[in-house]
């Protein structure tokens, strides 16, 4: 059974900084990929981020490319994101995801975490 636990969300002013974080259990971490995604209420789902489960390919969705980074860490069996220069538009609940391919779908996503709201005020 896959577990995924996310933390690091809160609340930062725009332009602020936060690290989420993203604790795996169950099955190999390091041939597992991994995906960020958020929803804003009222909003659907959508993809942030994704990496390859040796960490060797990223991608980002466009509103985001340039300020996130996601990254993993096999040995700890953690995926994180860091997010720079914050927006208010940023504001959501972020999820993590695990899946044996990479994808920007979340219905291609078989493990969820519970999520972690981050929260930017303007």
């Amino acid at each position: 059974q896959v577990q995924l636990v996310e933390s690091g969300g809160g609340l930062v002013q725009a332009g602020g900084s936060l690290r989420l974080s993203c604790a795996y259990s169950g099955r190999t971490f390091s041939s597992t990929a991994m995906g960020w995604f958020r929803q804003a209420p009222g909003k659907e789902r959508e993809f942030v981020a994704g990496i390859s489960w040796s960490g060797s390919s990223t991608y980002y969705a466009d509103s985001v490319k340039g300020r996130f980074t996601i990254s993993r860490d096999n040995a700890k069996n953690t995926v994180y994101l860091q997010m720079n220069s914050l927006k208010p538009e940023d504001t959501a609940v972020y999820y993590c995801a695990a899946d044996r391919l990479l994808s920007a779908k979340p219905n291609e996503y078989d493990y969820w975490g519970q999520g972690t709201q981050v929260t930017v005020s303007s």
